[in-house]
């Protein structure tokens, strides 16, 4: 539609590239090496080392459209029309490039030229004391000075909403763009205008001018190069496009909530109550959606937990307005279906997405009935107790075991006269956002914790040169030495020192992908440096780590860097054999299957996977066969460079989450395997030799993992399973051929060897309780029969225990006691009769237990108990008589 969500993307992108910007894909949610943040918040938040330098952006000037996820304000969401956790933010980005004049000029051309806003119903803001600023605007654009706010500082928190800032590092002052809605949206007031908190002046664009480094205490210095930071959120730009009431009144968002109605014979603004609901639902759908197709899955802690708790609000307000069985995996189809256009993996996840939605629903779905049923335990103890509130930790102990919105909690306790300990339960929450924050490390202004490496000059970065070969002649361009403080850069390494060494070019793979870095030797001279790991570091740097064997190595040196050969190619067996093992999942198993994690190095592979089951012993044996059949085949391994478009359009399958430039390598194994993949490989799936699936087993919900094992690997791991089969067989005395008939030959003895153990046991103990009737007393009319043993265990109490009832008569209790090896068995029966007269197994086995030095429990019938203390036995069967008339 004209004016709609997915044009306006595409316009902003478009224009900002005929300024010739690089228009890049928005960044996965989940944060590439960056810990301050579980997710992405903001357009600027993945691009944060091209503005500080740590990296060199692919481009000075870039755009994207980035999607974000904010969950400060969730509990607002649905009650208002203005909250969401999802947005798109777009954005346009210079690196040291253009600045205030460019920004400025640009913002309105776009807004007034190429969407054709009136410019009378826009106002531009500014920082108080940023004149510059507004000279461009009155004097460059033409805006006249009584239509710019200017908005200054607060003279007592030194805050202003116009002055960007995050602690210490860079910022800078802000200039952003209102439209004038019309007075309908206003407030009345005569002094309504820009800043005010009705919904008339709507903020559409907002430039921020990185121009200053603040220590975090006042101080700022002007940077040498200054950037721009320019957001402006899709949905609210939507709203003044296309002249609707709020975001949830967008063509995209309309759809989706239409549709929330359809499916709840519901329809919007006709109750308030339904319409937060409808809100909520509404918001919450996209958010969940976009989270999993970036391969979040629900759990228990940081980004998981956010987006656990996201899909159980849905649907607990899908229950409210009385949506029948599961939805949101039909709702999401909606979103998927509108955002696909910008979002291409939606389409190519949407599998993916449905089943984890489905997943979660069902999930919260059981966990809510068993919520409610607690709940009523909770009302039932609360009465007995002559209580009306519900502790603070019950509240929260349903919130977080059994996914119970307090609001649910509150409602269903208000019904009947209850209420709760609401600062309790916030005291429980607050406890909980501590652990949830302590999982975004404390960091720096990049969100990673700064190391040597950052000192590292930023003018180079090193590539990766080693996909045909294993040596290369290349400079030591930084020397890093380690010490106990960390590290330090260095002009040489000499014997025994650990360190690391960077060039531009290098044949060592560095750990990425799951694929472990490589190891070898750089020798210079006589200095010969051992590499114990390769790995990436700030910068887009190769780091290869390890010490020095002898001699010295200088920087800015020539050097032979040789990886080791062996070592590389057990690794690229096990990288492609991971390849293969992933269709073959996604073949038996279906095409929910999607990597959520992997690990190759010379030894194994493992490979973690959505699926929602253990796989049975015929699907690992189908997929152990489909590996080694395409091994069989010998199929040549291509490897292809192309742009991330056509690498999608060839079919070829992406990682959740991974980081992917403009150009990719696709790997290719004929028909059957073909994925985007940097590592290395072997040229020919022949060379893989053999592939044995050694484990399967689950890592967290819906999660399974598969360890393997390819070439010398197998043949050694059968060796050992020869020799482990050897040597069992010969404990048997018996051949391996032998063997399975021996161990049953074997365990059929046992087994009687047992029965007959058993039987003379309990021969031994109806000996040693004797006539037991005769030791009998009356309590109140109840027979009680106490006896001490030896030797007798739990299960031959219990045997006793059935064999006295008969005696004791329809009001009995039985009480036993046994020491073996220095511990005590306790053992309490009580007939129906004894029981209608009072007595209680449980309590009673609870009083004398501690006479023995234990504790215990049990049923009005039964109970059991152990104890540390044998010279207690006498007291504790004196005790039982006296808590027996206690209880009759």
């Amino acid at each position: 539609m004209k004016n709609g969500v997915n044009e306006l993307r595409r316009s902003y992108l478009q224009f900002f590239e005929s300024k010739d910007h690089l228009a890049m894909k928005s960044f996965s949610l989940v944060p590439h090496n960056d810990n301050s943040l579980l997710l992405i918040n903001a357009g600027m938040a993945p691009l944060k080392p091209y503005f500080t330098g740590q990296e060199i952006p692919p481009r000075r000037r870039v755009t994207t459209c980035q999607k974000c996820i904010r969950t400060g304000d969730i509990e607002n969401v649905g009650k208002t029309a203005r909250h969401l956790t999802f947005f798109e933010m777009l954005g346009n980005f210079s690196f040291g490039d253009y600045f205030k004049h460019e920004a400025i000029a640009w913002s309105w051309e776009f807004l007034t030229e190429v969407l054709g806003l009136d410019p009378d119903r826009l106002y531009p803001s500014i920082y108080g004391e940023d004149d510059e600023a507004f000279e461009i605007w009155t004097k460059e654009v033409g805006v006249a000075p009584e239509r710019i706010t200017r908005f200054y500082r607060d003279p007592v928190t030194g805050e202003c909403d116009n002055f960007w800032e995050h602690g210490a590092g860079p910022c800078g002052p802000c200039s952003e763009i209102y439209y004038d809605r019309g007075e309908k949206y206003g407030c009345g007031k005569p002094d309504c205008k820009v800043g005010c908190d009705c919904d008339r002046f709507m903020e559409v664009w907002n430039n921020v001018f990185t121009q200053f480094n603040g220590d975090g205490h006042g101080g700022y210095e002007e940077l040498e190069n200054k950037n721009i930071d320019t957001g402006m959120g899709l949905e609210r730009l939507a709203v003044v496009m296309q002249d609707v009431d709020s975001v949830f009144d967008i063509d995209t968002m309309k759809e989706i909530r239409d549709k929330v109605c359809e499916m709840a014979g519901k329809t919007y603004q006709t109750d308030a109550m339904d319409d937060v609901s409808i809100r909520l639902i509404t918001d919450h759908i996209r958010s969940a959606t976009f989270m999993i197709s970036d391969g979040i899955r629900p759990g228990t802690a940081g980004r998981e937990y956010v987006l656990r708790r996201i899909i159980r609000r849905a649907a607990r307000h899908g229950r409210m307005l009385g949506i029948d069985g599961l939805f949101m995996a039909r709702l999401s189809e909606v979103v998927i279906n509108n955002s696909k256009d910008g979002y291409p993996e939606l389409e190519e996840k949407k599998e993916f997405i449905f089943k984890t939605l489905n997943g979660e629903e069902e999930r919260f779905n059981r966990t809510l009935d068993k919520g409610l049923e607690k709940l009523a335990e909770m009302e039932a103890e609360m009465e007995a107790a002559g209580s009306r509130e519900l502790s603070g930790e019950n509240a929260f102990m349903l919130y977080d075991t059994f996914g119970f919105p307090v609001d649910l909690t509150a409602e269903i306790l208000e019904e009947k006269g209850y209420s709760y300990d609401a600062a309790g339960f916030e005291k429980c929450m607050q406890v909980q956002k501590e652990t949830a924050r302590g999982a975004r490390k404390e960091t720096n202004y990049m969100g990673a914790d700064a190391t040597v490496y950052n000192e590292i000059p930023t003018d180079y970065v090193s590539t990766f040169d080693g996909y045909d070969k294993t040596v290369a002649e290349e400079v030591m361009r930084d020397l890093v030495v380690f010490g106990e403080d960390g590290g330090e850069l260095a002009d040489a390494l000499a014997e025994g020192d650990k360190g690391a060494i960077i060039a531009e070019k290098t044949p060592f793979y560095a750990t990425m992908g799951g694929q472990q870095g490589d190891h070898g030797m750089i020798t210079c001279g006589d200095g010969v440096f051992v590499v114990e790991d390769t790995i990436k570091v700030v910068g887009n740097k190769i780091a290869h780590v390890g010490y020095v064997r002898s001699g010295m190595l200088q920087k800015g040196k020539s050097a032979s860097f040789e990886v080791d050969a062996a070592l590389r190619a057990a690794t690229c067996k096990n990288h492609s054999a991971t390849h293969l093992l992933q269709k073959a999942l996604r073949e038996v198993l279906g095409a929910h299957v999607e990597q959520a994690g992997s690990y190759q190095d010379a030894n194994r592979t493992r490979f973690d996977f959505s699926h929602d089951k253990a796989m049975t012993t015929e699907e690992i044996q189908r997929v152990e066969a489909m590996v080694n059949e395409q091994i069989a085949k010998a199929i040549p391994v291509e490897t292809a460079v192309m742009s991330i478009d056509e690498a999608r359009k060839s079919g070829a399958m992406a990682l959740f989450g991974e980081k992917y430039g403009e150009e990719v390598r696709v790997v290719s194994m004929g028909d059957f395997s073909k994925e985007l993949c940097g590592g290395t490989h072997v040229a020919n799936t022949a060379d893989i030799g053999t592939f044995k699936i050694v484990s399967e087993s689950g890592v967290a919900g819906g999660t399974r993992r598969i360890e393997a094992i390819t070439g010398a690997n197998v043949i050694a791991y059968y060796k050992e399973i020869e020799a482990e089969l050897n040597r069992a067989a010969s404990v048997a005395k018996t051949s391996p051929k032998s063997l399975a008939e021996k161990i049953e030959s074997m365990q059929k003895e046992m087994k009687a060897l047992s029965a007959e153990l058993e039987s003379l046991k309990a021969k031994a103990a109806r000996e040693a309780l004797g006539d037991a009737t005769s030791d009998m007393v009356d309590v109140k009319g109840v027979n009680l029969i106490t006896k001490a043993l030896s030797g007798v265990d739990m299960n031959g109490l219990r045997d006793l225990g059935d064999d006295l009832k008969a005696s004791v008569g329809d009001k009995g209790v039985i009480v036993l006691a046994s020491e073996a090896d220095g511990k005590v068995s306790l053992m309490v029966m009580v007939t129906d009769g004894a029981m209608a007269a009072g007595a209680h197994a449980g309590n009673l086995i609870k009083a004398i237990a501690p006479k023995v030095g234990g504790g215990g429990g049990g049923r009005p019938n039964m109970a059991q108990a152990g104890g540390k203390n044998p010279a207690g036995i006498t007291d504790a069967l004196a005790e039982a008589k006296a808590v027996l008339e206690s209880m009759i």
